[in-house]
């Protein structure tokens, strides 16, 4: 694996979760710092994530984000200021309805993220309140979740094994329908096929005028791997699942560690 990217990085592109942000969904200074660096030095800045548009805000301000950005895994463009951007990537109604039945008939809690609205069925239900915490945003309580415009379908546990087996069976049972891979031990997210990391590196790669081989790609998830197949330059948090940071160039510290700020620092500012 290389140590150096081939030709200076042009741009990077990160996840959120696991990787630009702590455990506790916050934004360090050092984080805040390392982007205001790339942006002085000429290298361009956006992120992917499973997020919804709305779970983004909290990070534009403190950022000072002004490209493009991807939720729901590459499923929506949005600008800063969250309006969409092209045809959005969202789930067939029937395909939402059989992930739904899916992850019912085995035992897994449900939401379902619209482009709006966070939907559940139990707002004391497991990391629900992780979840309002991060995103910033309640949920709503509904005993019917509908199936239209539906960008995000999510199986919750706190049975870690449970979602490592359903994920390996939704990969089988909803191929060419739907991705269904974990964004966290405990969240197996269902997207439309196109709601994929690697499609939404591709397409911010064309918006933000750069060719991948000069793009790098920071993250930590099984869904990150995506970018990592296509960028420059692959880095993975040391906090990254095991084959994730295997699969990269460079492992970078984990997330309690301002991971992120160490890699912006040691692996593309210094060879810019």
């Amino acid at each position: 694996m290389p140590t150096e990217p081939r030709s200076r990085v042009a741009a990077l592109i990160s996840d959120v979760d696991g990787t630009l942000v702590t455990d506790d969904k916050r934004l360090t200074d050092r984080t805040c710092a390392a982007v205001s660096a790339l942006r002085r030095a000429g290298i361009a800045f956006s992120i992917v994530s499973s997020r919804p548009p709305r779970g983004l805000r909290m990070l534009i301000e403190p950022l000072g984000l002004s490209t493009p950005l991807a939720a729901f895994n590459g499923g929506l463009l949005v600008t800063p200021q969250l309006a969409a951007m092209g045809e959005p990537h969202f789930m067939p109604p029937a395909v939402v309805r059989r992930a739904i039945e899916f992850l019912d008939a085995r035992g897994a809690d449900v939401w379902v993220f619209t482009a709006e609205e966070w939907r559940v069925r139990d707002a004391g239900g497991a990391y629900v309140g992780r979840e309002e915490r991060t995103v910033r945003f309640p949920p709503r309580v509904v005993r019917d979740f509908g199936v239209d415009n539906v960008g995000k379908v999510v199986g919750v546990s706190e049975d870690f094994e449970l979602l490592q087996r359903l994920e390996a069976e939704a990969g089988t049972a909803f191929e060419g329908h739907a991705t269904a891979v974990r964004s966290q031990p405990y969240y197996l997210d269902f997207t439309h096929p196109r709601a994929d990391k690697g499609v939404a590196f591709s397409a911010l790669a064309k918006l933000l005028g750069a060719p991948a081989e000069r793009i790098a790609a920071i993250g930590d998830g099984r869904n990150d791997l995506a970018m990592f197949e296509q960028a420059g330059l692959s880095i993975a948090m040391g906090n990254a699942f095991a084959e994730v940071r295997e699969a990269a160039d460079l492992v970078t510290r984990s997330n309690a560690e301002d991971g992120f700020a160490h890699a912006v620092e040691q692996f593309i500012l210094r060879q810019a």
